[in-house]
């Protein structure tokens, strides 16, 4: 007895690696430049991340959004991203699925050593061409806090920072709000 063909010569590949990485038991995991990375948290990242949202959630909840770490899609690509912090409206959040980093308010990522270079460079880039209004990068590494804005296919035309940590970090409107770094 021979065993079936199959013929996936009609499979998406960008389809079936971003259906593939929901589909991974035991966490978070992320789709960098095609690569499935699973994305594990330390507690020192937990406590920059709860730092973040502590300060925002005022803000957030007069603005009816939702501040959480789920899934963003950038189509017609090999990335599937699940930033530490997105902050999106929440009707947008009660929809289900992923989001476009251009329906996100900010995005936040916390880079360590395991990802940081990804933070910095690859992720920074994508969020620019896909519209996410805001980026906010706190390097562990580097001990400083960079906000992005005014994104563009050929990345963020507005740099603040690299502040050291401890240096408030200023969030524009919608949030108005400046934000403590000194626990980060």
């Amino acid at each position: 007895m021979t065993a079936p063909s199959h013929d996936y010569a009609d499979v998406d590949p960008e389809a079936a690696l971003k259906y593939a990485v929901q589909r991974i038991e035991g966490g978070r995991a992320e789709v960098i430049e095609g690569v499935i990375e699973q994305a594990a948290s330390h507690w020192d990242h937990e406590a920059a991340t709860d730092a973040i949202r502590r300060q925002i959630a005022p803000r957030i909840w007069e603005l009816g959004c939702v501040a959480g770490s789920g899934d963003i899609d950038l189509p017609g690509s090999s990335n599937w991203y699940t930033p530490d912090i997105a902050v999106v409206d929440e009707g947008l959040a009660k929809g289900g699925g992923a989001l476009l980093p251009e329906q996100t308010l900010l995005v936040v990522e916390v880079a360590s050593e395991s990802n940081g270079d990804t933070d910095r460079t690859v992720k920074r880039r994508r969020y620019a061409e896909y519209g996410a209004p805001l980026y906010l990068l706190v390097d562990r590494q580097e001990k400083a806090c960079t906000l992005f804005s005014e994104p563009g296919k050929l990345g963020y035309a507005r740099v603040a920072g690299p502040h050291p940590f401890g240096t408030p970090i200023r969030l524009p409107e919608p949030f108005d709000l400046e934000l403590d770094t000194g626990r980060f």
